[in-house]
């Protein structure tokens, strides 16, 4: 359908209803429905961190629905800004593909990102990759409050595994993009001979193969280590990772050596170097980048500093997935960008054990159970909660049962008490009256 008729609010409202009428389980092919008078393509696929069966969703043609998707996906996900359409190819089903991708990130969400793979490539400025734009913010925020009111046993079930399986398609992507690009450094040089190019690739493939089949990571979650040891392994990859590329490599070596660090504290510290540097490394001009673990305030600091062109931005994909993930071992990233000197990300490993629910018995409520107990403080009873939110009597009824036995209390008045004193308050969803 001509571009022309998106202009026209009735046609644009009418198409965006279309959506959102459909179920959670329909809502994607409902939108490719839409979108293909808009953008005729083959298949669209769909990652998010909010989808609770599964993080990758995909609809179309089943040649591009495949195990490659997931692997192709997440580099968008990296690469994918906010606000703005990326238009460019897609690697599927061993071939090339024009696409258009979008992402999005609405309040209390992951973010997603949404990949429309097109029957013909389009010009890069395309006014229809804006109307696409618009279109998945608001159906990103659809699919959130969808998924917030799934009932809390189901969802918390599935969001464990979709949670679990991302970190670890993440993971992954990123070692293979350290590895790939290890590999083709050594085979761009103008400093290596053709034979000597060739052997070092080969040594780079066979140490990837051994890292993989060796399941390293895994063996190494079993035991402690040292901050030296950690860091160590951490600079043999690095060091492999630049060898021969255009970037100095600078590594700090931490003073505390001998300090005993928790797996988890170790492994979470490489991960975050290696996703750091893979996203600084995307900026054009980056010559010199410094690496520095320190140990302070019971924690561990990780730093990485570059000389680029100091624009990197919270609001970057990259930059927000690196903090979404250390916000899994209660860690935090902090971004400091001067124009004209370099970007440098500062990240916080606590060496302690992740807060538990009995810290704060908040952090064990899903995002509903936290409206609904919002709600109470207010006074308000079942049935003008059930107005209030849109959900039946009866889920009302399940979310507070749920949240007295949560928070340890045995009425409503002492599960409003609990959320005061906790601030609950302040800090509570806003939701339509």
């Amino acid at each position: 359908m001509a571009l022309e008729e998106w202009a026209d609010p009735e046609h644009a409202l009418a198409s965006v209803m279309t959506v959102f009428e459909a179920p959670l389980s329909q809502t994607l092919p409902r939108l490719s429905d839409v979108t293909d008078e808009l953008l005729p393509h083959r298949a669209v696929l769909m990652l998010s961190g909010d989808c609770v069966a599964s993080p990758l969703r995909s609809h179309g043609d089943p040649a591009l629905c495949g195990p490659d998707a997931m692997a192709e996906m997440t580099r968008l996900a990296e690469t994918v800004g906010l606000n703005k359409p990326w238009f460019g190819e897609v690697d599927l089903a061993g071939a090339r593909h024009p696409a258009v991708a979008v992402a999005a990130r609405p309040r209390r969400s992951a973010g997603s990102v949404l990949a429309l793979v097109l029957d013909e490539a389009p010009a890069e400025a395309d006014p229809r990759g804006m109307v696409l734009q618009r279109l998945w913010e608001l159906t990103a925020a659809h699919i959130a409050g969808l998924n917030a009111k799934v009932e809390p046993a189901f969802l918390s079930e599935h969001r464990v595994a979709s949670g679990e399986r991302t970190r670890i398609a993440t993971e992954l992507s990123d070692a293979h993009a350290a590895h790939l690009t290890a590999l083709l450094n050594a085979l761009r040089s103008r400093d290596l001979p053709d034979a000597l190019a060739r052997r070092t690739a080969t040594d780079i493939a066979a140490n990837a193969l051994v890292e993989l089949r060796a399941a390293s990571e895994l063996e190494l979650s079993e035991r402690e280590e040292t901050l030296g040891e950690a860091f160590d392994r951490l600079a043999d990859k690095l060091i492999l990772f630049t060898r021969h590329s255009d970037v100095d490599l600078e590594l700090s070596t931490p003073e505390q050596a001998e300090l005993p660090v928790p797996a988890e504290v170790a492994n979470a510290a490489r991960a975050t170097v290696r996703s750091a540097l893979l996203t600084v490394l995307e900026q054009p001009g980056v010559s010199r980048i410094r690496v520095a673990w320190e140990v302070g305030d019971g924690c561990l600091l990780v730093s990485l500093r570059d000389d680029g062109p100091g624009t990197l931005t919270p609001e970057a994909l990259g930059v927000h997935r690196l903090a979404a993930r250390l916000s899994t071992v209660e860690g935090s990233l902090d971004l400091d960008s001067v124009p004209g000197w370099g970007s440098t990300l500062t990240a916080r490993v606590p060496f302690g054990p992740p807060r538990s629910a009995d810290a704060d018995p908040l952090t064990a409520l899903n995002p509903r159970e936290v409206d609904v107990l919002h709600q109470l403080t207010l006074g308000r009873r079942n049935r003008q909660i059930a107005q209030h939110l849109h959900i039946s009597e009866h889920t009302v009824k399940y979310h507070v049962a749920n949240i007295l036995d949560k928070l340890g209390v045995s009425s409503r008045g002492e599960a409003a008490a609990a959320a005061r004193g906790f601030g609950l308050v302040p800090t509570a969803r806003n939701t339509a009256s």
